[in-house]
């Protein structure tokens, strides 16, 4: 077989029609798989152990929160087929060739800091598995495990979640007959109450957990017919990506409960599954490493992008990917060899920070595709290197995402910076939904509907 039809040829190029394949239920199974991971679980076990929310209330929470959330990520995934490039390619037609950079740069940052922190995470987990291995030679195992996975691509990568998802559906179902099935503690449905602050603070999480995908989501529907359409991209994506992050978030609830105390949640749920949890320790670690696989993928293909910026006439296939790969591999593995246990905990604090970025670049991708282009991009101005009918830099996009960043400020509460209005409710990061809110208005008001309106998108030629 050819390396044409092994490793994926393209990188950040349009997909015509004649290389379109697949069907919009490989969407479901994707994000299916991907969202149940072991950060999953511990993030969802926050509610009734922070948050002292009684199960029933965390359940709901923790459903209304990525059913709002995923309607961001599953209309980002179905713009995938309409247009035919990557996310970050395709951000050129909101904020001009040169001025998509930044947003370009951020996701960028973010992305690589996730594939680092999941490198030493896997290698943890390899280590505590197979002890023979010493902790530096099970990092490195693990990254490149993810790293040949990304190279391979596109279809690989949806081929070996569709497999995950069942497996790890089954597993988590299996998991959770056998904590449900054990005596539960007289307490288990009472303990905690519901508080207006402890269920809203959930529902935060989990929308901005699902909001956070959107920056590569149509990296991995780009290759389906234009003429699946939207609704079932949308819908397949929706369904997938909140019925999987919903079934970890739930685990890790029911694990905490179970056990009790302040038991850390994957460590419940090793104690609490008995005899399956060494099963489901190590298809956990598989699944961070095949999550970690989409991590480099989109990583690389926006570091692409910002260096094709600067050479239109660029068209980079399966060699170039593969070195930036490559590039990513080493320094990823080197960064997380070198960082103290303090540095990892810093990065990730930094990397939470910098989601907060995302939010006014959602909201205005949405806005554009949907509302004022209509669904329509002419691809050759995306790609020409005047920025064509989009133009080098849009002002008004940049000025209206920098207002969407900044008054964000005065509600945050992070590491590093605590505004003024951080606990207008107390335990809840509410500054997302003023994001949210300024934004969009914001955006209405100087795009108007149709605007710059573009014919249908053109097939680029090979």
């Amino acid at each position: 077989m050819s390396q044409n039809n092994v490793i994926e040829n393209k990188s950040v190029d349009y997909v015509p029609e004649n290389e379109r394949h697949g069907q919009a239920r490989s969407l479901f199974t994707l994000w299916f798989c991907t969202n149940i991971a072991p950060l999953a679980v511990v993030t969802g076990a926050i509610s009734t152990q922070t948050y002292h929310l009684n199960i029933l209330s965390a359940i709901s929470a923790i459903i209304a929160g990525h059913l709002f959330g995923g309607l961001f990520l599953a209309l980002t995934s179905a713009q995938g087929p309409r247009v035919g490039i990557p996310q970050m390619v395709q951000s050129r037609a909101q904020f001009g060739r040169y001025g998509s950079l930044l947003v370009i740069g951020f996701t960028t940052a973010i992305y690589l800091g996730f594939f680092i922190s999941n490198v030493t995470l896997s290698g943890k987990v390899i280590n505590n598995v197979i002890p023979a291995l010493s902790l530096h030679s099970a990092t490195i195992l693990g990254a490149v495990a993810a790293t040949l996975i990304g190279i391979v691509g596109y279809r690989f990568i949806h081929r070996i979640n569709k497999v995950g998802a069942w497996v790890m559906g089954i597993a988590l179902a299996a998991g959770l007959m056998v904590m449900l099935g054990r005596p539960l503690p007289g307490d288990f449905w009472q303990r905690g109450s519901f508080s207006l602050n402890g269920w809203f603070a959930t529902f935060c999480i989990c929308a901005v957990w699902q909001i956070s995908f959107s920056p590569y989501t149509s990296d991995y529907s780009r290759y389906l017919p234009a003429r699946i359409g939207v609704f079932k991209p949308f819908i397949c994506t929706w369904l997938g990506a909140c019925g999987g992050t919903i079934l970890a978030f739930l685990f890790g609830v029911v694990a905490v409960n179970l056990v009790g105390g302040d038991t850390e949640a994957m460590a419940a749920v090793r104690q609490a599954t008995g005899w399956l949890g060494p099963i489901l320790m190590i298809l956990f670690l598989l699944n961070i490493i095949c999550h970690n696989s989409m991590n480099l993928y989109g990583s690389v293909l926006s570091l692409i992008t910002a260096v094709q910026t600067f050479r239109p006439a660029w068209l980079p296939a399966a060699r170039v990917r593969i070195v930036f790969s490559a590039i990513v591999l080493v320094g990823g593995v080197l960064v997380s060899l070198a960082a103290s246990a303090n540095f990892v905990s810093f990065f990730l604090n930094l990397i939470w920070a910098l989601i907060g970025v995302l939010i006014p670049w959602s909201v205005i991708n949405l806005l554009d595709f949907y509302v004022v282009k209509q669904q329509r991009y002419d691809i050759d101005s995306i790609f020409r290197a005047d920025g064509g009918c989009y133009g080098l830099v849009n002002v008004n996009a940049l000025m209206i995402y920098f207002g969407g960043v900044a008054v964000q400020l005065p509600f945050v509460e992070n590491a590093f910076f605590t505004g003024p209005y951080a606990h207008l409710i107390p335990g809840a990061d509410i500054s997302w939904v003023i994001s949210l809110a300024v934004t969009s208005t914001a955006y209405l008001l100087f795009h108007k509907k149709g605007a710059r309106l573009t014919a249908p998108q053109q097939q680029r030629a090979n």
